[in-house]
Parts: structure tokens; sequence; C-alpha cells
């Protein structure tokens, strides 16, 4: 399968022309499985540097078509902590029209600063 993908193929093909039915997502958890470097209780079916040449061509791959992001930097977002409320003037029999004139009265007093 590794000699299939370092060749230009994809996952899947990769992995059917070595006898393993797998669709892409499959066939590319296996080609990242560090488990076939071997370890105290398996032996090693593939050499690191086939492994590493491999992963290398699959972030190559990935990159090409734009699979790969970088995380967002979230901004931190302003708490309020203090409000004030204008003086109520208007009545509404409607209750959901008394709450959001309610609701547009209230200021929040946060500083430039945050706090």
């Amino acid at each position: 399968m590794y000699k299939g993908y370092l060749s230009g193929l994809s996952l899947s093909v990769a992995a059917k022309s070595a006898g393993i039915d797998a669709y892409h997502g499959t066939a590319g958890r296996m080609l990242r499985n560090e488990r076939y470097l071997g370890d105290d209780y398996y032996p090693a079916i593939i050499d690191k540097e086939t492994y590493e040449r491999a992963e290398a061509e699959r972030v190559k791959r990935a990159k090409k078509l734009g699979r790969i992001f970088e995380p967002k930097t979230e901004d931190k977002p302003t708490i309020y902590k203090k409000f004030s409320i204008g003086q109520i003037i208007q009545k509404y029999t409607n209750p959901f029209t008394q709450a959001e004139y309610v609701y547009s009265l209230i200021e929040s007093e946060v500083q430039q600063d945050g706090s």
C-alpha cells in the first residue's frame, strides 16, 4: 500500500492494489498507523524511511488540495459586568413587544480596557 501511494496512487486505489478493501479514510488511517513500525510486541512491517516518506507525501497532497487548516486564534470575548436600564416609559399590551422595548433600554457600563 505504501509503495502504491508513494508512486502516485490515491489512498483507496493504493489499498486496493495491495489487496486491501478499504475506503479513502480507512486507508489514510492505516497509512498513518505508527504501530506498523513495530514495538515491543509486534514486529515492524514497514521501515521508518518509507513511513516518513508516505507521511510527507500525504501532507504535501493535503496542502495542495487546501485540506490543512491552521488553528484560528479566537478573540477573547468582552464580558460585561455592569448594566443599567433607562426609565421605562412606554407600556405595550403585547408582552413580546414590551419585553423587546425594555431590553432595548439596557446599557452596559464597560470601560475601554474591558473591566
